[in-house]
């Protein structure tokens, strides 16, 4: 089957296992074995070039309403499905028009790809199109699981409300007030004062980086849930919300409901206990393999393709 990746990043063609830049949709595309084409160019691809197209939406999509994108997706493949971008429903904060296209554009694909179960709900929700989870998925071909690791808190986001990095620093100071976050381009300068950032790094850097840190927080909305997934390939326990999947399932005992931070301040001095800790530690590592392999992301997808060729 021939799968073509359609979004606003500038490369083109397959992605090779050794990328330093491994994101989550640069490894969808690696997973797959897929061929990349940036949006702007899918013009130039012939018709019923790919059996499959999965086209990853850009946030700012004001260039492409005077744009035949849908006729052009539909010239190019078979079967057309689009990508859940951000949190379920970012794209309202669009104005009208780019909301109104972009309904009308997901209405018409024969699948829509979601991060998490409660996206599925919604997406199929608003457009009657069948849904189906795409999962995280990381290629860890060069990458080791950590062998020990520091005493330091990393929380998932920057002070914004869709990471909830404010939130997830509260939490993180029942444990220590040794706290690093990482850097978006979301964050506010006057956050470089309070505690200490990682720089922006590729993706190889960045997952080996992770691993030097004993616990992570992520008290932010729903999404693809890359931190929590990297956490747990790590054995690092993660303090997050439930409407992740990839929360709920790779670190249960670890897991609130959305907006229980007293919840999540009880967990984290728990974690402070050695017995508990290892629990957390053991059981991710275990759910890692069981549900997010890479093994276990093909199957999963490979069904869901085979189904609507």
């Amino acid at each position: 089957m021939k799968i073509g990746f359609f979004s606003e990043a500038g490369y083109e063609g397959t992605v090779e296992r050794n990328h330093p830049n491994m994101r989550t949709d640069v490894a969808w595309v690696c997973a797959l074995d897929a061929y990349h084409c940036p949006i702007p160019m899918i013009g130039t691809i012939e018709d019923n070039a790919f059996d499959v197209g999965v086209m990853i939406l850009p946030k700012k999509r004001k260039p492409l309403l005077n744009y035949p994108l849908l006729e052009q997706y539909k010239r190019v493949c078979k079967k057309v499905t689009v990508m859940q971008e951000s949190y379920y429903n970012y794209w309202q904060d669009s104005n009208i028009a780019e909301q109104i296209w972009y309904f009308n554009f997901i209405a018409e694909m024969d699948l829509i790809f979601c991060h998490n179960d409660i996206d599925l709900k919604y997406y199929n929700g608003i457009t009657n199109v069948r849904t189906e989870l795409l999962p995280t998925v990381m290629i860890t071909d060069n990458v080791r699981p950590r062998n020990e690791s520091g005493d330091g808190v990393i929380i998932g986001g920057n002070w914004v409300r869709d990471y909830g990095g404010f939130d997830s620093y509260q939490v993180a100071l029942e444990i220590t007030d040794d706290i690093t976050a990482i850097t978006t381009g979301r964050m506010k300068p006057e956050e470089k004062g309070l505690f200490k950032h990682l720089p922006w790094m590729y993706w190889s850097e960045w997952i080996n980086t992770l691993s030097q840190y004993h616990i992570g927080v992520q008290l932010g909305t729903a999404a693809a849930g890359t931190f929590n997934l990297n956490c747990s390939f790590h054995g690092i326990p993660c303090i997050a919300y439930s409407n992740s999947n990839t929360q709920k399932i790779l670190h249960p005992k670890t897991t609130v409901e959305l907006g229980d931070v007293a919840g999540a301040k009880k967990i984290a001095r728990k974690l402070k206990d050695k017995t508990f800790y290892d629990e957390c530690m053991v059981d991710t590592q275990k759910n890692y393999e069981k549900y997010y392999s890479e093994k276990r992301f093909l199957e999963h997808t490979h069904k869901i393709f085979d189904s609507i060729k």
